[in-house]
């Protein structure tokens, strides 16, 4: 008789240079939204933790901030977000934009793991956008240059292709282990902090200005009733000019990144919401640890994730 193969699982951090689309496979794998996303640089700023789980593997994903350069606190800490995505983890994905070349950014990168113990995936995003697939291959190999990659998946994050053929290899090398989440667990992001991610999404899709790198959101009442759920949030900007612009003429900047912003909790939720936004200025809160603490839901709850 043949044995049942064992139960497995492991733990997956995706890296990357900003925009390659990390955030958009983590929703695509986990088939929710889990992780905001926009076409803006640095979206993420706190790592995302999303679980995919099946009847024979669960594999935990951790979505890390975009690798970049930056002299302020927050991307100092965001950065320290990376780096401890490589730690303790059973694969790495080095997530890359395929329409890009591979330039010297994209390469300085990639001495994060270029000399990894642990085993590292090449995922070549955006191939939606290719017509000729045969330009792939010079891209590997170009990459193979500066890494080790055990494997090379082309995929499209937006479209799902290749994501399957992503899964299998992945699963294929995750150790035996347990179920460390229920199998309905998707996120160990609380509602009150993803609450204000889909507000930041919003602002970061209707602003055009450069209010989007200087932009935080704090979601400083909940209220939890009968029919619907009450928040108050507040929108903390570092400049006067800033909070002009998302408040708009007349307020209807704001008014409709409010009406976005409760749509998609009211469908990612399941209940009725009513949202209360408030434009605040705090200078230099991109250098202040206090306000940035403040931010970051896994300090305040005093828990550190693996």
């Amino acid at each position: 008789m043949r044995k049942a193969k064992k139960f497995v699982s492991g733990f997956v951090s995706i890296l990357g240079r900003p925009n390659a689309g990390k955030s958009t496979l983590i929703n695509a794998l986990v088939g929710s939204k889990v992780a905001i996303v926009s076409p803006k640089p640095q979206t993420t700023r706190q790592t995302v933790q999303a679980v995919v789980s099946t009847s024979k593997s669960q594999v935990v994903f951790l979505d890390t901030p975009g690798v970049h350069e930056g002299n302020l606190l927050v991307h100092r800490r965001m950065m320290d977000q990376v780096r401890q995505g490589l730690q303790e983890r059973d694969l790495l994905l080095w997530m890359a934009d395929a329409t890009l070349p591979l330039d010297s950014r994209e390469k300085a990168a990639l001495a994060l793991v270029a000399n990894s113990k642990t085993p590292v995936f090449l995922v070549l995003n955006k191939i939606d956008r290719i017509r000729n697939k045969q330009q792939l291959l010079p891209l590997i190999e170009e990459f193979a240059k500066v890494a080790t990659f055990q494997e090379s998946i082309p995929i499209s994050a937006l479209k799902g292709e290749g994501l399957d053929q992503l899964m299998r290899h992945i699963v294929n090398l995750m150790p035996a282990g347990p179920q460390y989440f229920p199998p309905d667990f998707l996120t160990d992001q609380p509602e009150r902090y993803l609450a204000g991610e889909l507000i930041r999404e919003k602002i970061l899709y209707a602003t055009r200005q450069e209010v989007p790198h200087s932009v935080a959101v704090l979601v400083e009442q909940w209220e939890e009733k009968t029919r619907l759920t009450r928040i108050a949030a507040a929108i903390y900007v570092d400049r006067d000019t800033h909070k002009r612009i998302i408040i708009g003429s007349g307020g209807d900047m704001l008014k409709k990144i409010g009406t976005l912003a409760r749509q998609e909790m009211e469908s990612l939720f399941g209940r009725k919401i009513f949202l209360e936004l408030f434009v605040k200025v705090q200078p230099k809160w991109r250098d202040s640890p206090d306000f940035l603490n403040e931010l970051d839901w896994r300090y305040m709850a005093g828990g550190q994730e693996k």
